[in-house]
């Protein structure tokens, strides 16, 4: 039996938590661990307490000891000050950087380390200065032009996907969000209207009564994940037994509200991972947003109906990062603990990420120096930079073909991990964009064989020997790479130049499965020096 000395409120948790650990723990935390089962729920008729005991030894199962157990693993050589373990993940994705999900980018703040003018034990001296440029010829979505923005300085992004340069710019361009609301608003309304008539709405307020019920019955909240983490239930056998079970009902409810799934079309992306009805929505509000007259709104609001349209594949909460199988029908979630379901109108999750938006541009515009930022489409081998600017962007040129840049920041593709255009397939379908997959450097449909990892370093190698026409003499390249397979001293060697520095960190705050420990490599190349 627990001593009424060690029990806590949440709120009592959080505070001791917090001077325990040398960093803020919120009550929500604590709630996080009760609700997941980490730590037990005490208490009766409303009042949650937990144990000081149970907190304490379910911090020391971790607190002071990762970075030593990632030092035996890694190698003492790993830069601990770099893992930004104190941030939460609210911090890594802060403002524009959540704008739209994407895989593969790092987090701003490694960025604004080696951006800003501050030194440091480790950064002995700085390397930009406010009103430099920055280059990313590996712009992704971004996160080095944001940050650019964010710390005084202009920068220039290049990215072979036009999807991903859609993203970078949408971040960093300036919003008369008062018109943004009212175009939101306009389409909000016309989406509402033209689902009145589909009767999903009715059927996923039906369904959603009978699971909370269902749910609450076989699933009660904290108690069922309690139980599957002490391994007093088989929580993946019970929840597919239990997902059998609800499927009569579920099909019942179909049938009564004349619900259609997936598409008879599967062929193309949009066909294959959407329900007929969500599909119907996607178009609807697709040509809504072609009405807007503002080009700037027009590019945001596809940014939305993208991370729209990204929640709303049929697929479960656990595999939305990696597809596997179109899904239609309810199923055990082993992410939440409870039967789910798919998504049947895409309403909620329009007006939930249009808010969004606009509250983090709002956020950013309040952080931004005024300062230019662009992201050019184009192969970062072969571009012409400075034509291109001056084309697109004739302010950023100006300054560029004036002073030339300062410096290159960015995190290249790995070999074999990750196919760029194919993880926004959805996009490329409804937009129309033309796809470059064979331009990527390293993608995962190449594999990591002998001749893909030559044909990396060389795409690397040409990247730097493109970008360096551009730079000043004295430039500093960053680039932060997993090297596993050594290559990056000979990327250096083709390019003309010398590594004057490596910072290898720690990488915690991972999205993947495996939460095992990793490691990557910041690269600081210097012009190579003749003998």
């Amino acid at each position: 039996m627990t001593e009424t000395f060690d029990l806590f409120s949440i709120k009592e948790a959080s505070e001791w938590a917090t001077q325990y650990l040398g960093k803020h723990v919120t009550a929500a935390n604590i709630t996080y661990l009760v609700n997941y089962g980490k730590i037990a729920k005490i208490g009766e008729n409303g009042l949650t307490l937990v144990s000081r005991t149970e907190l304490l030894h379910y911090y020391k199962s971790y607190h002071g000891k990762r970075e030593i157990d990632w030092k035996e693993k890694l190698g003492d050589d790993l830069n601990w000050a770099l893992s930004f373990d104190y941030l939460k993940e609210s911090d890594t994705t802060k403002h524009v950087h959540r704008l739209h999900p994407y895989k593969g980018k790092f987090i701003p703040q490694l960025v604004e380390y080696f951006l800003d003018s501050h030194t440091d034990s480790f950064k002995i001296e700085s390397y930009f200065q406010k009103g430099d440029i920055v280059l990313d010829p590996f712009c992704g979505s971004g996160t080095t032009l944001v940050q650019a923005g964010e710390s005084g300085l202009h920068g220039i992004g290049i990215d072979v996907s036009a999807f991903n340069a859609l993203i970078s710019n949408c971040k960093v361009l300036n919003y008369d969000l008062q018109a943004l609301n009212e175009e939101i608003d306009r389409i909000t309304a016309a989406l509402s209207t033209f689902i009145v008539g589909s009767r999903t709405v009715e059927f996923e307020q039906a369904l959603l009564d009978a699971l909370n019920t269902f749910n609450n019955q076989y699933f009660p909240v904290p108690e069922f994940k309690r139980k599957v983490q002490q391994k007093l239930i088989n929580g993946e056998e019970y929840g597919q037994a239990k997902a059998k079970e609800f499927l009569p009902v579920y099909w019942k409810l179909v049938n009564k509200y004349g619900i259609e799934l997936l598409q008879p079309d599967t062929a193309c992306f949009l066909g294959k991972w959407y329900s007929k009805h969500i599909r119907k929505e996607i178009d609807f509000v697709f040509e809504e947003i072609k009405k807007t007259k503002d080009t700037n709104i027009k590019k945001i609001l596809s940014i939305i109906l993208s991370r729209t349209m990204r929640s709303c594949r049929a697929t479960t909460h656990a595999d939305l990062a990696t597809l596997k199988e179109p899904v239609t029908t309810t199923y055990y979630c082993a992410k939440h603990g409870k039967i789910c379901k798919p998504l049947f109108s895409m309403l909620k999750w329009w007006q939930t990420y249009s808010k969004d938006a606009v509250k983090r541009l709002l956020e950013f515009s309040t952080l931004r120096s005024n300062t230019f930022q662009y992201c050019i489409t184009g192969d970062s081998r072969t571009v012409d930079i400075f034509n291109i600017l001056q084309a697109k962007h004739p302010s950023l040129y100006g300054i560029a073909n004036k002073q030339k840049i300062r410096g290159i920041f960015s995190s290249p593709p790995y070999v074999g991990l990750i196919d760029y255009h194919e993880q926004h397939a959805y996009s490329y379908d409804l937009f129309g964009f033309e796809r470059k997959d064979d331009w990527e450097i390293g993608p995962l449909y190449k594999g990591q064989g002998k001749a893909a990892k030559e044909n990396y370093a060389e795409g690397i190698s040409d990247v730097l020997i493109n970008c360096k026409r551009y730079l000043v003499d004295n430039y500093d390249i960053f680039l932060v790479a997993n090297d596993k397979y050594g290559l990056y001293p000979q990327i250096a060697e083709r390019a003309g130049m010398q590594i004057a520095n490596q910072y290898k960190r720690p990488v915690l705050n991972r999205t993947e499965k495996d939460k095992g420990a990793y490691s990557e490599i910041i690269f600081h190349l210097k012009k190579q020096h003749k003998v």
